[in-house]
């Protein structure tokens, strides 16, 4: 049931990656199995084959199964030898599909030290992958024309039946065919939306175009609306007709939510259109080649190829589980000194938005409550109307109270969520060299936002530092084809953090923001101190939504700064709220205490809004030199990245300005 296989090109892409990174990340020589534990500096190898079991010994020639058991072996040899042991161990995967049916979890017990590290590293010149997906088998073309299906559908439409996981039928929101990314099937044309009518806050409804499909089958469809910098994904529960126009009603608790949250909003504008939406997941619109749709009534799923796909032969990947590797430790007790190199992490599921909806508050994080006070004001603020709290979506690796926890020239793909999340308690960490593409949500996700139970806007101190994120260097990194369905994710988001590098990093293809750094719309001093931003090159940008920037920063930050990066190329939205609401840089409400210099953009097109104090400019827009220009992005010893990064949307254009 659980995926094998891994589509061809994928498996030679990212062997080319391990194999430049490999010659900056593995030490030169022989290593030696070692007997006795007090060899200074020796390693212990543990090794794992997709094809091996875990009742072997572990050796190279009878490798483990997977990777968990790998490292319950290894907390064994350190809990048996006690202080005795010096020498690092050593899990090597090798190459092959590791199809995990539960995250990896890896605990305080599972730490080194600084003179011994627990490393997991591919094998020499092969590729190991850690799937969370499922093979989807037994495709047949559908031979009689389906109740709402399109009469032109007939005869290309194939059919599967969906997978049982015990007693639960496998849902998902992903598929993907021979390692590319299918469509769910929705009422419009690839890049193409509708426009709302109206939206009725207190009915909890909205008037839209009428669309052909009977009330009785609303059963399983969403409404994904685009509204000022975020989107939403509302289930709808029903549908009424009338005349030309079509009324949807949607399930709890996102129609309340959507409905009293003031920021961001349902757009209505006569100068600017209506916010868009498209419909989705009818089998009344499965009539584009590349689309999906999933029958969780009839336990069926169809899909109508692409040219040259065929789906006999085909290799179906649905994602099955939320989060790949779990490492948690405690505020006295993290996890230390684990590290990953050249391992893979695909096909990943996010399912809250088909369990509750999807309501943003900005940059992916969801709303769990929001409305708009009757009487403005706060202690903090004067002026505040809105109130909100908010959840923070999963990631494919999820790391919290961690040390020494380090990711070198690894791979992030085909992720339902957020790539690589480093949350509370995380500090002294590295992310270098790896790549990240195709993920639905944020590419790289750092420090605490709102807890679920603080109100969004109330700054983050807590009494006990170890809490924070800190010392955090995020540099060499490949992002490119970021929050390619949760529009308003950002590619590199950073919340309440201290002392974070961000630099050299080269991102690409995204719907909003590039990098965005801080959270609480707040000036008064907080956890955020002695940030940087520097050297990274960003391109191609705002591909879907506005009020956005290359590089954003939110509230106080003392001590921090935004210097040397490259800005280019952003997208002209299709359908922006306000189409001229779009920078270089930004720094929104609160932002205090942030040097920004010698930034190179194209324009001098910032925004400054609502600052606090203590900012300096200096030196950004197009006269930055040119040496300045060049040196951003990846550095020479990572630019092999480079061929990864995909290539211009031809479907559309780059924004063009005159320098004032």
């Amino acid at each position: 049931m659980f995926a094998s296989t891994i589509y061809k090109s994928s498996l030679r892409d990212f062997s080319i990656i391990v194999r430049h990174c490999m010659y900056r990340y593995f030490f030169a020589g022989m290593f030696f199995i070692i007997c006795c534990l007090s060899a200074p500096k020796a390693q212990t190898k543990l090794w794992v084959s997709p094809f091996g079991k875990n009742s072997n010994s572990g050796t190279a020639a009878r490798p483990f199964a997977d990777l968990s058991y790998a490292l319950r072996k290894a907390r064994e040899i350190r809990r048996m030898a006690g202080e005795k042991f010096k020498g690092d161990i050593l899990i090597i995967l090798k190459g092959g599909v590791y199809s995990l049916q539960e995250p990896v979890f890896i605990r305080p017990e599972d730490s080194g030290t600084d003179s011994s590290s627990t490393l997991i590293e591919a094998a020499a010149d092969e590729l190991p992958v850690l799937s969370g997906g499922v093979n989807i088998i037994n495709w047949k073309l559908v031979e009689h024309l389906l109740v709402g299906m399109p009469q032109d559908a007939l005869g290309k439409v194939w059919v599967a039946e969906l997978p049982m996981y015990g007693a639960e039928l496998l849902d998902f929101r992903q598929l993907y065919v021979n390692g590319k990314k299918a469509v769910r099937a929705k009422d419009t044309k690839q890049g193409q939306m509708n426009r709302i009518l109206s939206w009725d806050h207190k009915a909890e409804t909205c008037w839209i175009p009428r669309v052909d499909v009977a009330t009785a089958d609303a059963g399983g469809m969403e409404m994904f609306i685009q509204q000022w910098w975020a989107t939403a994904v509302l289930r709808i529960k029903s549908l009424y007709h009338r005349g030309d126009s079509t009324r949807l009603s949607f399930e709890q608790p996102e129609s309340r939510i959507q409905a009293e949250h003031p920021w961001p909003a349902p757009w209505i504008s006569r100068e600017t259109g209506n916010s868009a939406f498209y419909l989705s997941n009818s089998v009344h619109f499965l009539n584009d080649v590349g689309e999906w749709y999933l029958d969780k009534k009839n336990r069926k799923i169809y899909y109508l190829p692409r040219e040259g796909e065929n789906l006999a032969e085909a290799t179906v990947v649905a994602p099955f589980l939320e989060t790949l590797v779990n490492i948690q430790g405690t505020i006295d007790r993290p996890v230390a000194y684990v590290s990953f190199k050249g391992i893979a992490f695909q096909y990943s599921t996010w399912l809250r938005p088909s369990k509750m909806g999807h309501v943003p508050h900005q940059s992916g994080m969801y709303m769990l409550d929001a409305y708009k006070l009757d009487s403005p004001g706060t202690k903090a603020k004067k002026t505040l109307e809105n109130q909100a709290w908010v959840g923070r979506p999963p990631a494919v690796v999820a790391v919290n109270y961690a040390v020494h926890v380090n990711f070198d020239a690894c791979a992030f793909q085909h992720l339902g969520s957020t790539g690589l999340d480093y949350g509370k308690g995380t500090n002294h960490n590295r992310v270098s060299g790896n790549l990240f593409k195709d993920i639905a949500g944020t590419g790289i996700q750092a420090g605490t936002y709102s807890e679920e139970a603080q109100e969004v806007h109330i700054p983050y101190l807590p009494k006990d530092e170890r809490e924070l994120c800190s010392d955090l260097q995020i540099s060499n990194n490949l992002l490119t084809g970021i929050a390619n369905e949760d529009w308003g994710a950002v590619g590199i988001g950073a919340g309440y953090v201290k002392n974070i590098r961000i630099e050299h990093n080269d991102l690409s293809e995204l719907s909003y923001i590039g990098i965005s750094v801080g959270w609480g719309w707040t000036k008064t001093i907080n956890a955020m101190k002695d940030n940087r931003v520097v050297g990274n090159k960003i391109r191609r940008y705002g591909k879907h939504l506005y009020d956005v920037s290359g590089i954003y920063t939110l509230s106080a930050q003392p001590g921090s700064l935004i210097s040397s990066n490259d800005i280019d190329s952003i997208y002209k939205a299709p359908y922006p709220h306000d189409p001229k609401h779009w920078f270089y840089l930004y720094t929104d409400e609160g932002s205090s205490f942030i040097t920004v210099k010698d930034n190179w953009t194209p324009a001098v097109k910032f925004l400054q809004n609502a600052n606090g104090p203590g900012n300096v400019w200096i030196n950004n827009g197009p006269s930055v030199s040119t040496t300045i220009k060049l040196k951003a992005g990846l550095e020479p010893a990572f630019r092999h990245l480079l061929r990864y990064r995909l290539a211009p949307d031809p479907d559309w254009k780059i924004n063009q300005i005159a320098d004032p």
